[in-house]
């Protein structure tokens, strides 16, 4: 699977079966916070979700941008990825939610 970065948009994504998958993100104070990740129920667990997050906070780490999560599967990521060194935005809104 080819992640594609739409850094206009802010958005990470790829294709899979023909299905779109996408991970949105903002970009604040030094940080680069996933609002967003949506991944087709078709195409659900294969990873998806975590290749789209973990490539997302690959390319903020290597810009001196540290991780931060308003998305909630975002926030269990980074519980699950200590080593990453992410915060849990204010506007987190608890399990199952996301920011638009």
């Amino acid at each position: 699977m080819e992640v594609h970065h739409d850094e206009a948009q802010r958005k990470f994504w790829v294709e899979v079966d023909g299905f779109k998958a996408d991970m949105s993100y903002h970009l604040k104070e030094g940080h680069l916070d996933i609002r967003h990740t949506l991944v087709p129920e078709a195409i659900g667990g294969r990873g998806i979700a975590s290749m789209l997050v973990k490539t997302a906070y690959d390319y903020a780490r290597h810009r001196g941008l540290r991780p931060m999560a308003t998305c909630s599967y975002a926030v269990r990521w980074l519980q699950r990825h200590p080593e990453y060194q992410g915060v849990i935005s204010d506007e987190y809104g608890g399990s199952g939610t996301c920011a638009l």
